[in-house]
């Protein structure tokens, strides 16, 4: 992780924010404050950050308007998003994950606790250094051109999908249990659950369209992709 990394602070209360904001300083990090979704805009406009802290309920726009607004940009796709809440209810956390954000804390959270995730999720988020590409039956993917396609006509798939597939890809009819998942593609899920694979599969699927067929899950043991799948695939 590079130096002075510049983290955006997407808080409302002033307080929290502040407390945020000298807590990254002494961190190592460049924090910018912006008390809510305008604010915000402006600021990712101006210069793209590193990464993201944006809490949950602001005024106007919540977090995670916000958050599907910044993942469907392709401009603002790959930065990483650890959204803030005092919801800490496992629907509540998996719409976070549904909206696009890369990780949760819950309020309130210590400092120590905050800065390991925000290095966890920054190492997670490092450029892939394979950039090869890879073809099973009619779905194809391009690791240096980030693009994925099914029978040439293109993919539009988030980055934490894409390089999902990318490792299911280059491990085609092996299965792969959560935590095996978890280990390869994220790299450090000291702070995620393995639910959080379930989530990411499910939007897999659904970017992949009438290819999702071809990421099986093993009842018991993981998922798969496979290029015959039980299920038939719509010509």
């Amino acid at each position: 992780m590079k130096n002075q990394a510049r983290v955006l602070i997407v808080e409302d209360e002033p307080a929290i924010a502040e407390l945020i904001e000298v807590n990254l300083r002494h961190g190592g990090f460049s924090p910018v404050i912006a008390p809510d979704g305008l604010s915000a805009q402006r600021e990712i406009d101006a210069v793209l950050p590193d990464l993201v802290l944006l809490d949950w309920m602001l005024p106007g726009q919540s977090g995670l308007l916000l958050a599907r607004k910044w993942r469907s940009d392709s401009r603002t796709r790959q930065i990483p998003i650890l959204m803030l809440t005092a919801r800490g209810d496992e629907p509540d956390k998996i719409a976070g994950l549904d909206a696009g954000a890369d990780d949760y804390i819950t309020k309130p959270f210590s400092t120590q606790e905050l800065l390991a995730r925000i290095r966890a999720v920054m190492r997670r988020r490092l450029p892939e250094a394979v950039n090869d590409s890879v073809k099973v039956a009619d779905l194809y993917l391009d690791a240096a051109t980030h693009r994925a396609s099914f029978r040439e006509r293109e993919l539009k798939v988030g980055p934490t999908e894409f390089k999902l597939l990318h490792f299911l890809m280059k491990h085609a009819e092996r299965v792969h249990s959560r935590a095996q998942l978890l280990d390869k593609v994220w790299g450090d899920h000291v702070f995620i659950e393995e639910r959080t694979v379930d989530v990411h599969i499910k939007r897999l699927r659904e970017a992949l369209g009438a290819a999702g067929a071809m990421v099986e899950t093993v009842r018991g043991s993981g998922y798969r992709l496979t290029a015959q799948p039980a299920a038939s695939i719509a010509p």
